[in-house]
This record gives C-alpha cells, sequence and structure tokens, in this order.
C-alpha cells in the first residue's frame, strides 16, 4: 500500500487480479442461498454514458454487499445486439453489421471492466451470436406451434426513412423513436405475437407484484386497457350486413345519431363502391394513410371525415344514422367502428356540429347549469334517463345493465370485454435481426424449419441501401427454401424479429449460457429464476417489461420455467442530467464517463454518482461533487495508512473502557446498520454513504486521543474498509491488503452489528431559550422529564436565566429543554 493514494494504479493493479482469478464467477450452490441481481443489458453503442454507470454502479454495490453477507449473487451482463443502428453504420461505412457491433461490444467491455463491476464474464450473452439466436428461432417455433405466433395483412406504422415497420410503442408523437421521421400506414403482411391472449393475466398478476413501483404497475395497466362494456350489432340499411361496435355506454344508446368507421375498416371498399361518394372517400382514405395514430385521435385537431351515402338501424329506437369514415376512428381499437352520441360525447358534439347530424341528449344530469334541450356542448352522462323509450326516469348506472339485458335477449347485444392492447407486431424489413424460421408453401401455407435445420443463419451476399426492402430479399440464394412437410421448393421469410424478442428471455439463458441442447436447462433456470432484483429505466415499463412478463409466462403454460412471472422486485433508476436537462450531444452538456475515470479514478465516479442522489430519483451531475467525491477517497486512503501498519496483527477483542471508547464504537456499529439496512433493502446509497464518512470523522477525532484502545481502532479500521467496498472496490482492496489481508474482500465476512454498542450510557441534549439554542449538556440516556425540569438548577443554567423570570418548561427526553421566559 503506497503512501499515496494513486487512483489508475490502485484500478489497473486489481481489475487484472480479478480477472486472472475469475473471482466473480458463480455456480449453482444448492447449500447457499441465491440471488439473481440483473441490470438491463446495453445496445452496443459503443460507448458507455453516465446512465449506464449509475445503472451499473447501483447493481454492482447491491451485489458485492449482498455477495459478502453469503449470498450466492448471480450477477452477469450481455449485450442487446441486434438492431437498426448498426445496419445503418454498415451503409454509412461500407462494412457488416457484426464488424461494427463486435467492435463497440469489445470497447464497451474494457469499459465496464474498467469501473470494477463485478460481473461474471464467462455468462456474457450476445444476442447477435449464433448460439443465442438458433435459440431465438426455436423459441419462436414453440409460440408457433402453440398457437401464438401468426402472419396478416394489416395497417401498420410505416417510417419511410427506416424503411421499417413500427411497434405501436415505438412511434413517439407520430415520430419515428429512431430517426424522427413522420410516421405514416402501409399495407402489410406482418408476424404477430398473440399477447392478448394473456391480458388478464398480465393485468392480474400486477396485483401480487409488491416489489414493483406503483407507476409501472400503472402504466401497464393503461397499457392493457381493460374495460367491460357490450357489443353491439346496428344493420346495414338496405344491405344484409351487420357492423358492430363496442361501448362501455350501452346506455347512451337512444343518443346514437351517426356512426363513424375507419376508413380502413373492411367493409369501406364494399360501402363506397358505386356510390356518389367513391371518389371523396378514396381520397379520403389516402390522406389518412399519411397521419398517425397520434395526429388522428388528437383531441385538438378539427374533425374531419366524408359521408358515404350509407346508413345504420339504431337497435334501441329502428331509426336510421348516417355511415361516414373519419380518422379518429382506429381500426386496431375496439371494433373499428364508433357511434356517434353527441349529446355525451365532446368529440362526437364537435363532428355532429359540423356534419349537421341530430345531437339527442339520453340523461338528465338534472343540473340547473346544463339545459338539456339547448346544449352548447357535450356533458357526461351521469343522471336520470330521458329520451329512452321505457327506460325513462331509470338511474343511467342502472340502465346499463337493464338495457344490456333486454337486448342480449334479443340477440343484438353481448357483454363483452374489451383491451387496448393489441397483439405484438414482430416483423421488421431489417437485415440485422433474428430471421424468422418459417417458409411458405404453395401447398401446406407457412410451415416452421425444422430443428435440425436452425439456425437459419443471415446471408451474407446481401446488398444494404438503406432503403425499400430489406436488405435479405436481395439474397439471391436466401429464400430458397424446403417445405418440411412435402420437401418441395419453398420461400422462405425474409423479415426479421423485431429486437425486443431478443431481450424477452437473455435473462434466462444468464442462467446456463453454454447450453448447446436447448435455451437453458430447466433445473438451473429453476435454481436462479426468478430474477431477485431487475435495474433500469422506468422508459421500459410497456415495452420490453410488458413482453418479458408475456414471453416467461408462455415458456410457464410450456413447463420451461417454474415461475409465471421474471422480475421480483424492480428498481427504475432516474435520469443523469447536467444544468437541469438530460444529457445530450446537441445540448453539448455530456460528460464522458472515461473522462472522470481518466482524471479521478472509477471509485470517485462510482461514489459521487451514488451518493449524490437516491437511486429512483435524478441526479444532477455536479463537479464539485465529483471533486468532494475524491478527496473523501484520499482523506478515508490517508487515515488507512496511517494505521494500516500499527493495525496488523492487534487482536480483535476488546472492552469498551471509556467514554470515548463508546463513541467510536457506537459509531461503527451505526454505519454497520446503516449501510446494511440502505444498502442490501433500502437502495439510500446516499445515507449509507453519510453513515460512512460520519465513521471517518469519528476514527479521525478518535486516533488523536492520548488513550487509544487499539483493539477497538484497527477493528474500526477493518469494518470500515468493508462497509465502503461495495461503492469503491479497487481503493478498499488496496486498503484490505495493506491490513495485512492475502484474499480478496469481495468473499469477505460482512461486519454484523453489535446492537449493545448502540445502547447510549449518555445523550447530548440541547437547552434552548425561548426557542433558541442556549448551551448543550450530556445528560443519562435514560432522563426522565421530571429530571430534565431540575436542569434549571443546575449553575450552567442558572447563568443563563439572570434577570429573567421562568414561565415554562418544555421537556423532550433525550433531546431538549426549552425553557420560556420573560
Amino acid at each position: 500500500m503506497d503512501q499515496r493514494y494513486n487512483a489508475q494504479a490502485v484500478e489497473e493493479k486489481w481489475e487484472k487480479i480479478w480477472a486472472e482469478k475469475d473471482i466473480f464467477a458463480v455456480t449453482e450452490d444448492p447449500e447457499k442461498k441465491k440471488f439473481y441481481l440483473l441490470e438491463m443489458f446495453p445496445y452496443p453503442s459503443g460507448n458507455l454514458h453516465m446512465g449506464h454507470v449509475r445503472n451499473y454502479a447501483i447493481g454492482d454495490a447491491i451485489g458485492r454487499c449482498l455477495n459478502m453477507q453469503g449470498y450466492n449473487v448471480l450477477h452477469p451482463m450481455g449485450f442487446d445486439s441486434f438492431g437498426l443502428p448498426a445496419e445503418n453504420a454498415a451503409i454509412k461505412h461500407n462494412t457488416h453489421p457484426a464488424v461494427w457491433t463486435k467492435a463497440n461490444i469489445e470497447n464497451m467491455i474494457t469499459q465496464l471492466k474498467r469501473l470494477g463491476l463485478s460481473y461474471d464474464w464467462d455468462r456474457l450473452t450476445e444476442t447477435y451470436k449464433v448460439d443465442y439466436y438458433k435459440w431465438m428461432q426455436w423459441l419462436f417455433i414453440q409460440f408457433f406451434k402453440k398457437g401464438l405466433a401468426y402472419k396478416k395483412e394489416n395497417p401498420v406504422n410505416w417510417c419511410p426513412s427506416c424503411a421499417t415497420v413500427l411497434a405501436n410503442e415505438q412511434v413517439v408523437d407520430g415520430k419515428c423513436e429512431r430517426c424522427g421521421s413522420v410516421v405514416t400506414k402501409k399495407n402489410l403482411s406482418q408476424w404477430y405475437m398473440k399477447i392478448t391472449d394473456y391480458a388478464d393475466r398480465l393485468l392480474d398478476d400486477l396485483d401480487d407484484m409488491p416489489g414493483w413501483p406503483d407507476k409501472v404497475k400503472e402504466q401497464q395497466r393503461n397499457w392493457i386497457g381493460r374495460s367491460e362494456g357490450a357489443e353491439v350489432w346496428f344493420d346495414l340499411d338496405g344491405m344484409d350486413r351487420k357492423i358492430n361496435v363496442f361501448t362501455t355506454r350501452i346506455d347512451t344508446l337512444f343518443g346514437v345519431t351517426f356512426m363513424v368507421l375507419s376508413p380502413e375498416h373492411p367493409f369501406v371498399e364494399e360501402l363506397i363502391a358505386g356510390q356518389p361518394c367513391e371518389a371523396a372517400a378514396r381520397a379520403y382514405m389516402e390522406e389518412c394513410k399519411k397521419m398517425s395514430d397520434i395526429e388522428r385521435t388528437s383531441t385538438t385537431k378539427e374533425k374531419t371525415g366524408v359521408f358515404i351515402d350509407r346508413y345504420v338501424i339504431n337497435p334501441a329506437n329502428g331509426k336510421k344514422v348516417p355511415v361516414f369514415i373519419s380518422d379518429y376512428v382506429l381500426i386496431n381499437y375496439g371494433t373499428g367502428a364508433v357511434m356517434g352520441v353527441p349529446g355525451h360525447d365532446q368529440r362526437d358534439f364537435e363532428f355532429a356540429t359540423k356534419f349537421g347530424c341530430d345531437i339527442i341528449p339520453v340523461v338528465d344530469p338534472q343540473d340547473p347549469e346544463i339545459d338539456v334541450n339547448n346544449l352548447k356542448a357535450a356533458f357526461v352522462a351521469e343522471g336520470i334517463m330521458i329520451n329512452s323509450g321505457k327506460y325513462d326516469g331509470m338511474n343511467n348506472k342502472d340502465a346499463i345493465e337493464a338495457i344490456r339485458n333486454d337486448f342480449e335477449a334479443k340477440g343484438i347485444a353481448k357483454k363483452t370485454v374489451n383491451y387496448k392492447l393489441r397483439d405484438w407486431l414482430i416483423s421488421r424489413q431489417r437485415y440485422w435481426g433474428c430471421p424468422i424460421p418459417m417458409v411458405y408453401c404453395e401447398e401446406h401455407g407457412w410451415q416452421p424449419e425444422k430443428d435440425e435445420n436452425l439456425p437459419v443463419l443471415l446471408p451474407e451476399d446481401v446488398v444494404f441501401t438503406g432503403k425499400g426492402e430489406s436488405p435479405i430479399a436481395t439474397s439471391p440464394t436466401f429464400q430458397n427454401g424446403v417445405c418440411p412437410i412435402c420437401g418441395k421448393p419453398a420461400r422462405r421469410e425474409v423479415d426479421t424479429m423485431d429486437t425486443f424478442m431478443d431481450s424477452s428471455w437473455y435473462f434466462l439463458r444468464y442462467c446456463d449460457p453454454h447450453n448447446t441442447e436447448m435455451p437453458f436447462a430447466k433445473d438451473k433456470a429453476d435454481y436462479w429464476m426468478n430474477v431477485d432484483q431487475y435495474i433500469g429505466g422506468i422508459e421500459h415499463a410497456i415495452l420490453h417489461l410488458m413482453y418479458a412478463r408475456f414471453f416467461n409466462m408462455v415458456l410457464y403454460d410450456l413447463g420451461m420455467v417454474s415461475t409465471e412471472e421474471p422480475f421480483k422486485n424492480l428498481l427504475t433508476q432516474g435520469m443523469v442530467l447536467k444544468d437541469g436537462s438530460k444529457m445530450s450531444k446537441s445540448k453539448g452538456n455530456v460528460v464522458a464517463p472515461d473522462e472522470i475515470v481518466n482524471k479521478y479514478g472509477a471509485d470517485t465516479a462510482r461514489l459521487f454518482i451514488l451518493f449524490a442522489a437516491p437511486p429512483e430519483r435524478e441526479l444532477e451531475w455536479s463537479d464539485t461533487g465529483v471533486e468532494g467525491s475524491y478527496k473523501f477517497l484520499n482523506r478515508v486512503y490517508r487515515l488507512v495508512y496511517d494505521l494500516a501498519e500499527e493495525c496488523r496483527g492487534i487482536p480483535r477483542t476488546y472492552t469498551l473502557e471509556t467514554k470515548d471508547d463508546k463513541q467510536l464504537a457506537y459509531a461503527l456499529n451505526s454505519a454497520i446498520k446503516r449501510v446494511s439496512n440502505d444498502v442490501s433493502t433500502r437502495f439510500n446509497f446516499n445515507t449509507a454513504i453519510s453513515a460512512i464518512m460520519e465513521l471517518v470523522n469519528e476514527m479521525y477525532r478518535y486516533k488523536e486521543l492520548e488513550d487509544v484502545n487499539m483493539g477497538l481502532l484497527a477493528d474500526s479500521t477493518e469494518k470500515l474498509v468493508l462497509l465502503l467496498s461495495p461503492f469503491v472496490p479497487h481503493i478498499c482492496e488496496e486498503m484490505w491488503e495493506g491490513l495485512g489481508h492475502s484474499e480478496s474482500l469481495y468473499h469477505a465476512q460482512w461486519p454484523v452489528c453489535d446492537e449493545k454498542a448502540l445502547v447510549k450510557d449518555s445523550v447530548e441534549i440541547v437547552v434552548q431559550i425561548n426557542g433558541k439554542v442556549r448551551s448543550r449538556m450530556d445528560v443519562a440516556a435514560d432522563i426522565t422529564r421530571e429530571e430534565m425540569e431540575k436542569l434549571v438548577e443546575q449553575d450552567s443554567v442558572k447563568s443563563l436565566l439572570e434577570g429573567k423570570t421562568v414561565v415554562k418548561l418544555i421537556p423532550v427526553p433525550g433531546k431538549l429543554l426549552n425553557i420560556v421566559v420573560r
């Protein structure tokens, strides 16, 4: 242990030792309690940013602490390495995506190791590698055989710049989340995962997930969007057809004065053919294709539409109501048809006003401010039924059930549950993704590849243009497949899978990463799963986290895993800000991790980022805070260096003889208790580090005393290093070695709090006069109220009261005595 702290030399030394000894490797051990700790794996963009550092530092502190507490901690890392950026880089630099991806991964692994993260690198999983995507394809086939993967033609979100389909979740404010281009609609035959079959389970399980943040669970509930209502059939006037709509408010059926179809509704082509409206309707439909779902459903947008010269019959009263097509109705929600109730829906009110439709209120709120016979705007339909035939006078809530029952008996309605959740679109017209292992036979349709033909490899003979069809389609050989049923020529699928497929089961591959016979062995998954602590950003609440839950449920049903939910506890860390904004190159406020590590060392970066704010809150970057963290580490290093030689060989058995002994022992055991609780259960790293800082201050005070208990001081020094090690492992390894230990402290035993040392014989109280602090006193820890009142008789207090009359005494035992005087 050198006299002067050299962060770079110390960190380089211990990273080399950890690597040589493979110190973080773990295996299944039934004798130890397991803990599966996982941070969301990164996309290999090439460089870590401060958000990564925060995420991984949080996980590493938890893992190191639990490992020292005797847990068998699985803490793996990998890379979500398929995706469009690699393909774009291939086009830009005229290279293969694999070359770009591999180089980026190598650089990021170097950066991760430089941070001293305790990953079991033998379990490294990279989704672009054949040994991973072979099993991705195998799992897809299992989903297909279970009826959960299917292909259909649908209007899809299309990014014209990326030339690919986007899932609804990948469209942000009407634009592609990747490139920012305006998203349009396009009819394509696409592969889907039938996540809607699991909607109720995905929803119901949220009630039994206490380890997840409420805000994440609420976002998932809203995204699933379960609503109970009724499906109602309207006869098309003059045609032997019915149009069905879903409504949660069947009590408003008598107020329906028009119907609106989505421009993509399957009946529209038939309904407009040969009608006077045909040309206008077709032009309008083309315009709608250029709009995103967000734009179409905006409440501030002017209502537009086309009357298509058709009518339906309102089943409640037999009246004919006109049929329109309009952009605000989406084909992928409900039935793609909406009944217009302008008296009780503002959007319908504005539409009816523009197109001259009747406005008939059917509920009277009995509010003197609302004239139901002269409406200026729609109002919420809560109150007494009116204009509704035999249901007039009923409370509308009672009428909902009555009307539904009556109409069900007539065969024109049925109770229905509807969901906002839509099946997961997984087809991508990209090269750099997992090939979909399906072939199309003219006789047998779509069929999965035989297991022995897996993996279906990405072709090398492709052309990258960045536009139009998938690069895979440019391969002259890839599409030539064979039907697994009849052996005749078949056409291979050229689309690849959404990368969210890869990240929906990677946590299971970590359990058994080198298995060549199956995705993972069930016994190994049963030992490690489910993930005890998952850490990642809130932005994944309705994407990755929903899909991973769905995947795990299917694997549970297939008998491949024994836990239905994959993640027991979830921590969503806040963003790292600078100057009040998220770090970004465009704002010029990026602080690169390498910059801090090279100047101060990785331990300083870790300490600052863990100390600056609780993990779930946003963290404001502070250069002063980084400098302060560096100074604190130097202060600790000097303390341990000064004591190291004296502490070696000193027995750790001692008795507490003096008040100063007890004060240090209290600070030590208070720190042990606070750090143990704050790190392994509460994740309040800032308060844990604060407790360590208090201990360091007390140790500096104590070591300067004339009468020092060396057993106590040696014990405190050793335990200080252990407590600090989850946060700053490099410097602590160096100090641990300096204290005479030959084995890594990673496998050292975590300190245990001596509760007896936390029982104080005396405490310091504050003496206030009229609310102002005037003095402090040491008193017995168990002092009573009556004994505190007698303190006014002591000379030190009397001198403060000269010339004053005591009006009232307010004692708070163990804390303060407030003396009210005049």
